[in-house]
């Protein structure tokens, strides 16, 4: 009796969870070599690639910021400090995350929000003194000997000790046998014959190196990479994979010089110089209180490096969200700290108008003392039309990957002009699950419509809060402009014309002074 096996068979999709932010479309600034900003409308394609990098809008401060990115490439620009200004929902986050994208992975970028200053574990002073060495990057350059070369010839052998040739095979078990061999290697102009330890041996098979590859030694510290298949041995096989990468066999001598880049910041070197597990510490987070002393040695490294030309400064960009929730001590130690040597550039952002200063009675304008203010380089940021809100609005629907009708993106254009750009984007990724419950793949009018009833914005919510204020547990508005909310939909009740219109405009008085607290 047979048998019979089962085989199950199941897949799995490995594909890569993209999550979505709320600037996640932005690749740039979109300025030309002239820092003219190229609007053009964003295609239907779904690459992401216009050529605005997805900036829509704000064309001076644009160019502003297209001029302070010149400045930083140039390093010229080190303790200098920008503001952003504007009302909410103009774009100054994207401002600063379009300077990201285009400085690159190179140069620090360190993204912060004020309230993240007040912490239970960092002193405040402490706190922006690591977000400020975080900004700050060390080009160091050093010179290491590597060989380079086409493997021509790879021999192994296996050698049994004495003890164990006298036939106990027992004692040739575990590390009883040696191996040693030799690897020939060769360029254009040479060939030369090295010889093989244990350790190297495993090296070469752990990155199944073979006859026809070209490979790369450190001589420090005996790493084997793995550069490519030579284009010599392209038609030994027939069946070739299309991973395959193939190289040009090295030229000229199999030792060589190289210079190696390593781009760390002053941070990253505190934190592995003040901690017993070195540079294992980056990962487990928990940095802590690092003592001036340590700092101002590695400060004095870092000038001796820089003496001698082994390392540059980089100055990168500290951002800072929200600044006005820093009280006056925070600002003294800003004012400070770009004075220093070790400076980055400072950009920070606000949607205050004329407010008070954090922990003090003092009104300034955008909640910043005056003394601050003179050294920024003020850039304002004005609010969409609606041309520019419609576009974006397309953006973000190319980015979250929804398809609308054009009537349903023209409705979400007028809600948004009428109460905000961000609730308006929150309306996307819900006017599409709406669909997909109707099982429609094309977001339509009354999907939109539909998420418009159930999330309120700011206005609606504020509305319904005056209407019921009695109902909840606390309120601070006046128990009288609840009765004129509601008289003011009754007819016939005897008062004045003006009377009324006077009621209504305190009512639009409470309210526009309850949205800013909402929105902020």
């Amino acid at each position: 009796m047979s048998n019979d096996i089962l085989y199950q068979s199941t897949s799995i999709n490995t594909a890569r969870l993209e999550r979505i932010g709320a600037h996640s479309h932005i690749r740039g600034l979109g300025l030309n070599e002239l820092l003219e900003a190229r609007d053009e409308p964003p295609s239907g394609s779904k690459s992401g690639a216009t050529p605005s990098h997805n900036m829509i809008g704000q064309v001076a401060a644009r160019r502003a910021m297209g001029i302070v990115l010149k400045m930083i490439r140039k390093g010229k620009i080190g303790g200098r400090s920008v503001l952003l200004a504007g009302p909410p929902s103009t774009g100054k986050t994207a401002l600063a995350m379009a300077l990201a994208q285009e400085l690159g992975p190179d140069v620090p970028f360190t993204n912060l929000s004020a309230s993240q200053v007040f912490s239970l574990e960092l002193s405040k002073t402490e706190a922006l003194t690591q977000a400020v060495r975080r900004s700050m990057g060390v080009r160091i350059v050093e010179e290491t000997e590597i060989i380079e070369g086409e493997v021509v010839e790879i021999q192994i052998d296996s050698l049994l000790p004495s003890s164990a040739s006298g036939g106990d095979s027992s004692k040739a078990k575990g590390g009883g046998i040696t191996k040693s061999g030799r690897l020939t290697l060769c360029t254009t102009e040479m060939e030369t014959i090295y010889d093989l330890g244990s350790k190297m041996i495993d090296m070469l098979r752990s990155e199944k190196v073979s006859a026809g590859d070209v490979i790369r030694i450190d001589k420090a510290s005996g790493k084997i990479s793995k550069l490519g298949r030579s284009f010599s041995r392209s038609r030994d096989y027939d069946a070739v994979s299309s991973t395959t990468k193939f190289v040009q066999t090295p030229e000229g001598e199999l030792m060589k010089r190289k210079e190696v880049v390593h781009t760390v910041s002053l941070h990253e070197i505190d934190v592995i110089n003040s901690r017993q597990q070195g540079f294992l510490a980056l990962f487990a987070g928990d940095t802590g209180e690092i003592s001036q002393e340590i700092r101002d040695q590695i400060d004095s490294k870092v000038a001796e490096w820089r003496d001698e030309g082994r390392a540059t400064l980089v100055p990168g960009v500290l951002f800072i969200d929200e600044v006005h929730m820093l009280d006056l001590e925070c600002f003294s130690f800003l004012n400070r700290a770009l004075e220093s040597e070790m400076a980055p550039v400072l950009v920070i952002a606000t949607n205050r108008g004329v407010s008070k200063i954090r922990g003090t009675e003092y009104t300034s304008p955008h909640g910043i003392p005056l003394d601050l203010l003179d050294r920024l380089m003020i850039i304002s940021t004005q609010p969409y039309s609606v041309d520019d809100i419609r576009r974006i609005l397309l953006v973000r629907c190319d980015e979250e990957e929804v398809d609308m009708e054009p009537t349903a993106l023209e409705l979400l254009t007028r809600i948004a002009s009428e109460t905000s750009l961000r609730y308006a984007i929150n309306l996307i990724i819900t006017s599409q699950l709406n669909a997909k419950k109707h099982k429609r793949s094309v977001v339509a009018m009354e999907d939109v419509e539909r998420c418009f009833d159930l999330f309120v914005d700011v206005k609606r919510s504020t509305k319904l809060l005056i209407k019921y204020q009695n109902d909840f547990l606390f309120n601070e508005i006046d128990a009288s402009l609840s009765q004129s909310t509601t008289n003011k939909d009754k007819d016939g009740d005897g008062k004045p014309a003006a009377e009324e219109e006077g009621k209504m405009e305190e009512e639009k008085s409470t309210m526009d002074s309850v949205q800013p607290m909402e929105e902020s």
